[in-house]
C-alpha cells in the first residue's frame, strides 16, 4: 500500500514521503496512529495545502523534545532484583520497569512507547537503553540491574561483580594437601611429641 508519511519514521522515510509499506502495517498501525495518510490524489492535495503546518508542529514537538532530552540524557537508573547465583535474574526487566524507575527519578514525560528496548534485560549488570522522545530525538539512559544497592555501586564504577563472586569463592576454598594421605583421609597436622628427659 502507498501512503503519505505524516513524520518521521526510522528505517522508512521522512515527512512528505511517499512510500510503499505492508497492508498490515499501514492498516494497523501507521493509519490508526496518524502517522500517515493513504496516498490518492484527494490526500496529496490535503498534504500538500496542510504541509506548512505538519512541518511547523513537527518542528514544535522536536523542540520541546530536545528541551525534555536534557534532563533524561545519560540518566542514570538502579532496578533492584533477585537474581540466581549465576546472575540470570529471576523474571526480566522490562519497558515498563524502566518507565516506573524514571517517574520515580522525577522524569515524568517519559511513556512506554517512547523506551525502546531490543529485548528484555535478564542479567545482571549496567545496560544501555535508548529512549525516543520525539522520532528525530533519541538520547541513552543507563539502567544497572543489581542484586542490592551495595552491588549497583560497584557495578557503576565498572567492577564485574559476578566475576568477583566467583573468585572470592575459589580464594575462600583451600585445603590442605597431604600427599601421603589414603583417599578419604583428612589432612592433619601432626602435633609435636613431648620431649622426653633423659
Amino acid at each position: 500500500m502507498e501512503i503519505i508519511l505524516l513524520e518521521r519514521i526510522e528505517k522508512l522515510g521522512a515527512i512528505g514521503d511517499i512510500v510503499t509499506v505492508k497492508d498490515g502495517y499501514a492498516r494497523n498501525f501507521l493509519l490508526p496512529n496518524k502517522k500517515a495518510l493513504r496516498s490518492n490524489n484527494a490526500n496529496k492535495r490535503v498534504f500538500e495545502a496542510n504541509r506548512a503546518k505538519i512541518e511547523a508542529d513537527n518542528a514544535a514537538r522536536r523542540g520541546d523534545a530536545e528541551q525534555a532530552a536534557e534532563g533524561v540524557n545519560g540518566k542514570q537508573i538502579v532496578l533492584i532484583r533477585q537474581s540466581s547465583n549465576a546472575g540470570h535474574l529471576y523474571g526480566s526487566v522490562a519497558v515498563r520497569d524502566v518507565v516506573e524507575a524514571l517517574h520515580a527519578d522525577g522524569v515524568t514525560n517519559v511513556t512506554k512507547a517512547m523506551v525502546v528496548l531490543e529485548r528484555p534485560i535478564k542479567t545482571l549488570g549496567v545496560f544501555d537503553v535508548k529512549v525516543a522522545l520525539h522520532p528525530e530525538v533519541a538520547v541513552t539512559i543507563t539502567v544497572n540491574v543489581a542484586r542490592s544497592p551495595e552491588e549497583a555501586e560497584l557495578q557503576a564504577q565498572g567492577v564485574n561483580v559476578m566475576a568477583d563472586l566467583f573468585e572470592k569463592d575459589e580464594a575462600g576454598f583451600t585445603e590442605d594437601y597431604d600427599p601421603n594421605a589414603e583417599p578419604g583421609e583428612i589432612a592433619v597436622e601432626a602435633e609435636e611429641a613431648p620431649a622426653e628427659e633423659a
